[in-house]
């Protein structure tokens, strides 16, 4: 019928199990690490908050409901991000609809992003930790793009705080049309996680 399996040296078997025990024993950070493809994957959820933007006359931010889902694009790289916002009575409803895919032997992000009656943004960022991450649900991210901002070329920078259930994005801009390397504030998001 079937063959018999030869006996595996004792010396061999010892050894084999020596090294599973030993990689279960490791942190799960040492047998996974937290790079920056697992981590921007821990966002996937449904996502509440307010989107602010700052008033730089009266020097303080005014914000606005948001809703955010984001969704595992199930390769590992990809993230399908779906933003909505009420932008007041002349605009109304806003959906903002971003697909990010990233190159994880670069750390490059490569984004388009779709909102009704503009045009559609293509845009490719550097992806950096600030710091070894915590854990899965605290880190910080930052990217940074050449791009425009208010019709000028711009250096963008977009830090993402992630604290247990809360993550903060801000976006700050310096222009380059200007001699001083002056980093402004441009708007931010304060999201809780609501649901998976």
């Amino acid at each position: 019928m079937g063959q018999e399996i030869p006996a595996m040296p004792r010396t061999a078997l010892l050894a084999v199990l020596a090294a599973s025990l030993m990689t279960i024993s490791q942190p799960a950070a040492a047998r996974d690490p937290l790079d920056i493809a697992a981590l921007r994957l821990t966002t996937a959820g449904a996502w509440e908050g307010k989107l602010e933007y700052r008033d730089y006359q009266a020097d303080r931010w005014f914000g606005i409901p948001m809703k955010v889902r984001i969704e595992d694009g199930a390769d590992g790289v990809t993230l399908i991000r779906k933003a909505d916002f009420d932008d007041g009575p002349r605009v109304g409803n806003v959906r903002i609809t971003t697909v990010e895919l990233l190159d994880a032997a670069t750390g490059k992000e490569t984004s388009a992003s779709f909102r009704k009656g503009r045009e559609a943004s293509l845009e490719t960022s550097s992806l950096r930790l600030a710091a070894p991450p915590v854990d899965a649900t605290h880190w910080t991210m930052i990217a940074e793009a050449d791009g425009r901002d208010d019709d000028r070329p711009a250096r963008l920078r977009v830090t993402t705080v992630r604290d247990g259930d809360r993550m903060t994005t801000l976006k700050e801009v310096d222009f380059l049309d200007d001699a001083a390397e002056t980093w402004i504030q441009r708007n931010r998001s304060t999201l809780t996680r609501v649901g998976g």
